[in-house]
């Protein structure tokens, strides 16, 4: 019979099959036996899911049926909610390189009705072990590759004192070489892409009597990395900009820049539980705590202007977060027919972030265009939010068959957002000239969200047969509006106002699906389907962004003038999203196990206004650039607005609509001490639509191939196993961007004066390269993994 999946989707312990939603788990023995190191190679496993970090390490990426994520204007209001150990989290604490984890759940559709946070796509909890009460036990786990890779992590824990307390403490070591990108300008930074992860958990149960139960932990991990920011030839795709000083394509694995980008990161997380049970109830409360602290200096020289000089943007920020939830439930069912939970969630978040952007200044071209002097602005954004909110669910049971189910959830959420430039000056919309000089610390944007919300969840489920059940349901959800952070302009139109904060969404979701348990329990198959409608869908702008016109102030020179820039602005849009999930695993024999699991999602927004580039051809739909406009040319399209608005009809989602997961494992007995095995994992992404506003971002369908051989014991005590990741190489470009660009400052020359050239004041002019920012699939890597495991573990 296949192994039962006990999950906690409701709030409380029950076989997968029996939870009407669709429930994708990742076990402690899949991490291991697939060699899952990066938590964001569990994406491989959930099929429509994708896991991935910005490139600052500022925030993560987390993104399912049908729909984007980005955190860098959403924030903390992510479209998946993270849990570790039944308390919200933040996703970049979670995508990191992973260690002791016990289960992961990912919960599909909007969640909120029953657990912390409302989120529209759906939640993925992370359970990381717990210390047994009576047994030592833990692991050591090592993986090396041949491309630079070296894992160690493990756990063990002990009892203090038997059937009472216990303590476990686990850690990792862990160092690779990123994405593999180097530069082929290695001035500044000629060294190979680097990363590596530090980190540990201590977790203690302390259960005095059966029924008080304690439990509480402390996690901090670290990373530091230095990467590049891969490129290719423009020229791979279109020959409009010619061609490129050094042809560059995708299976370089290539940059341009002269200098890397350095990061890191740090988190401090507490976790802490308590359970009291009496007369067959339960009340449980869950607290967390939460501290980042982040840094990143990166290139701002995107487009590889300027030879033997880089300039940069240094960014450091810090954050914290606090969670309280109590509830109280039935551990016994309540007049033989009622299932209830009720309780209370409050989070508030405090973050900071500070940018210092550098801007040369170029001398004439006549005079060698060198760099005459290094301005820098100094922007710094706060963000402040206190969430609350009261819920109940209820299920009924009507006999052994049938069940219906309700849930409410009132949420208040308050935000404050500021951004702040040390020196701005203010212009006369008329003219565009400088009026009057303003003090230090004027706020460029600020925004204040008091918004409350009620969402809710009903379900009915009826089993047919004690292995066929089908349930329909209806939920909705809710997300504050979003703020964007990255216009700094100091003379900002209302249209361009308008795309940077969005009002509140909603969504509402019909889903319908079955479930079945065959041959004996050798054989599982569930199928879904549902449609999601979503108002004010914070779409933002992919890639490098929309062209605008950016008044930057000059605190070296007290200056402002106009330029061309590119931000990630974003707008609220009507989204309806349909598609179809499905699950197939099946024991074919007692050595054999096979198992498929497929998802299609197509999200289409549907008569949006969104920020957008439409001076090549303005007719209202967005152009594709192959460089950046001059300044004349946005002006004559765009006046006093600064920046275009299109009205489209376009996939609200860059991911593909189908991927697909297989797996297969045999296993051979050569004794009764050593088993022999042989695993494969296939991943299947269909035709990916990209970027509709770039007319070149399209990506063709592919699949992924790992597997694995070698040899264990019987009992799951050791493993020894050789693994190839991407066997056959597939190097396919996943996301390409439009040509990247260099802004920059030049300045004039009015003539010569007795003590030499007299320049005119500071004007900016911006460089289109021959090259465009592209992801690929990771390489190819061959490795070994050793296992070994003991007690408890």
């Amino acid at each position: 019979m296949l192994d039962a999946i006990v999950v906690t989707a409701r709030r409380r312990s029950e076989d997968v099959q029996d939870v009407p939603l669709v429930v994708n788990t990742v076990t402690a023995e899949e991490f291991s036996k697939l060699n899952i190191r990066d938590f964001t190679d569990v994406q491989q496993l959930v099929p429509g899911l994708q896991l991935g970090t910005t490139a600052n390490s500022f925030g993560a990426n987390a993104q399912i049926r049908g729909v984007n994520f980005e955190v860098n204007a959403s924030g903390f209001n992510n479209t998946i909610e993270f849990y570790q150990n039944d308390a919200p989290i933040l996703p970049q604490v979670v995508l990191q390189q992973t260690f002791d984890i016990a289960q992961v759940e990912v919960l599909r559709g909007p969640q909120g009705a029953l657990r912390g946070r409302a989120s529209p796509s759906g939640s993925m909890i992370v359970t990381t072990h717990k210390p047994d009460l009576y047994e030592v036990g833990g692991y050591l786990s090592t993986t090396a590759n041949d491309i630079g890779t070296l894992n160690f992590n493990g756990a063990i824990g002990i009892p203090v004192i038997e059937g009472v307390a216990a303590i476990r403490v686990a850690g990792i070591f862990a160092e690779d070489e990123v994405d593999r990108v180097t530069t082929i300008n290695p001035v500044f930074e000629g060294r190979d892409p680097f990363s590596r992860t530090q980190g540990g958990r201590v977790t203690a149960v302390v259960q005095p009597t059966d029924w008080l139960r304690l439990e509480g932990g402390y996690q901090r991990t670290e990373r530091r990395r230095r990467n590049f920011d891969q490129v290719e030839s423009f020229s791979e795709v279109s020959d409009l900009l010619g061609p490129s000083p050094v042809t560059v394509v995708a299976g370089d694995r290539n940059a341009i820049t002269e200098d890397g980008r350095h990061s890191r990161e740090k988190y401090d997380i507490f976790n802490w539980q308590a359970q009291l049970s009496f007369a067959g109830q339960s009340l449980i409360y869950v607290g967390s705590h939460l501290k980042q602290d982040i840094s990143s200096d990166e290139s701002l020289d995107q487009g590889g202007y300027f030879t033997n000089f880089e300039y940069s943007q240094f960014t450091a920020g810090g954050a914290t977060a606090n969670s309280h939830e109590i509830r109280l439930q039935n551990e016994e069912m309540v007049f033989g027919m009622f299932d209830y939970v009720v309780g209370a969630f409050f989070r508030d978040t405090h973050s900071t972030n500070g940018v210092l952007r550098d801007g040369p200044i170029t001398l004439p071209a006549m005079l060698g265009g060198g760099v005459a002097a290094l301005t820098q602005q100094d922007i710094t954004s706060v963000s402040i939010t206190d969430e609350k909110s009261f819920f109940g669910n209820l299920t009924l049971h009507i006999g052994d068959s049938t069940q219906i189910s309700g849930g409410l959830r009132y949420i208040t959420f308050d935000s404050t957002n500021t951004i702040t430039l040390n020196a701005v000056n203010r212009l006369d919309p008329a003219d565009r000239s400088l009026l009057v000089s303003m003090p230090l610390g004027l706020g460029l944007n600020s925004s204040e969200i008091d918004t409350d919300k009620l969402i809710y969840q009903a379900t009915a489920q009826h089993y047919f047969t004690p292995d066929v059940m089908m349930y329909a349901s209806i939920g909705s959800s809710f997300r504050p509006g979003l703020f964007a952070v990255g216009d700094f302009s100091v003379n900002q139109s209302a249209l361009e106002r308008s795309f940077q904060q969005t009002d509140d969404e909603s969504s509402t979701s019909y889903e319908i699906g079955l479930k079945t348990t065959l041959m004996g329990g050798r054989m599982r198959f569930n199928v879904a389907g549902y449609y999601q409608e979503f108002k004010n869908y914070p779409y933002r702008a992919p890639g490098i962004g929309v062209y605008f016109v950016d008044y930057a102030y000059d605190q070296a020179t007290q200056t402002v003038n106009p330029r061309v820039n590119d931000f990630n602005f974003v707008a609220a849009v009507p989204v309806e999203v349909w598609g179809l999930e499905g699950e197939f695993a099946f024991e074919a024999t007692s050595n054999l196990n096979l198992s498929l699991v497929a998802s299609y999602a197509n999200g289409k927004i549907k008569n949006g206004v969104i920020p957008c580039n439409d001076f090549i051809n303005p007719d209202g739909s967005p152009d594709s650039p192959p460089g950046a406009p001059s300044l004349g040319d946005i002006y004559g399209v765009v006046g006093m607005d600064n920046i275009s608005a299109c009205t489209v009809n376009q996939p609200s989602s860059n991911q593909p609509k189908f991927t697909a997961t297989a797996m297969a494992e045999y296993a051979y007995p050569f004794s009764d001490r050593v088993d022999g095995f042989l695993r494969g994992l296939y991943t299947f992404y269909g035709k990916g639509q990209g970027d509709p506003t770039n007319a070149w971002d399209s990506v063709d369908a592919y699949g992924l191939l790992n597997l694995f051989t070698g040899i264990r014991a019987p009992d799951g005590g050791w493993e020894v196993s050789l693994f190839a990741k991407n066997l056959f190489n597939v190097e396919r470009v996943t996301e390409r961007s439009l040509p990247l660009t260099s802004q920059f400052q030049t300045l004039p020359l009015e003539g010569f004066g007795p003590t030499g050239p007299v320049f005119g004041s500071p004007q900016n002019a911006t460089f289109t390269s021959t090259y465009n920012q592209i992801r690929m699939t990771a390489p190819r890597e061959f490795g070994l993994s050793v296992r070994f495991a003991f007690g408890s573990r």
